[in-house]
């Protein structure tokens, strides 16, 4: 053989074994289970079970959480627009002013929901439509897409439980309150429109679901997924 093409022949070899050192291994899907790293496909399809399970529970506690609060919230302002026509002319503002309070109340379950009750169901439906025997490259996008998932709604459960929403709650109903106390005189009934309001808020913001926050820390710590944890759902206040 000439020197010339030995030599070549010796490089394409060094890049060969080059790349073959940095190229994943058959078989494995990028993860970010344990701080980053790489699982089977075997292991891939079960912790998207596991995300799926998981997501499932929490996403109906937060359909339920909503409906309750949203319906009841609602429910509350009709009923102070019903009491309106029977009561004397000066206390009728009382009674807008509650149901003002309770349609914006309303507002936050329709324009910022929990981003789990949509993705739970997302990713149920992916999950379903993934064949027993789907290629590697199809497991390991779903895998992704799930961790995502839970990452995203973990951190979407803290933000919505953060200290600027209580701060924005006592701001609004301190703001009822001066509306009805200043604006009309009302102090009596804008004490207990503010008070009741501020309550109410801080019953809705620490029922609030926010399992997927301690189940995504564990995940991404390397903690082993399990029927079991998926199951479970915590309620609590974060600041």
């Amino acid at each position: 053989m000439r020197p010339g093409r030995f030599c070549r022949s010796a490089a394409a070899l060094s890049l060969a074994l080059a790349c073959s050192a940095v190229r994943p291994a058959h078989g494995a899907c990028p993860s970010q289970f344990g701080g980053g790293t790489s699982v089977d496909a075997g292991q891939a399809r079960a912790h998207v079970e596991w995300i799926d399970a998981h997501l499932a529970v929490t996403g109906r506690r937060a359909r339920i959480w909503a409906w309750s609060w949203g319906g009841g919230i609602a429910a509350s302002g009709v009923a102070s627009l019903a009491v309106v026509p029977f009561v004397a002319r000066a206390e009728r503002i009382d009674w807008y002013t509650s149901a003002g309070s309770a349609a914006i109340g309303v507002l936050p379950f329709a324009v910022t929901p929990l981003a789990v009750m949509h993705d739970a169901r997302e990713l149920h439906q992916r999950l379903a439509a993934l064949p027993a025997g789907a290629p590697e490259d199809d497991v390991c996008r779903l895998l992704a897409d799930a961790e995502t998932k839970l990452v995203h709604d973990a951190e979407d459960e803290r933000s919505q439980q953060r200290w600027y929403v209580h701060v924005g709650n006592l701001a609004f109903n301190t703001g009822v309150l001066l509306f009805l106390g200043l604006g009309y005189h009302r102090w009596e009934s804008g004490w207990i429109n503010g008070l009741a309001g501020a309550a109410v808020g801080e019953a809705l913001i620490l029922t609030q679901p926010n399992a997927t926050i301690d189940e995504a820390a564990g995940y991404r710590a390397g903690r082993e997924p399990s029927p079991g944890g998926a199951r479970t759902v915590g309620y609590g206040g974060r600041f």
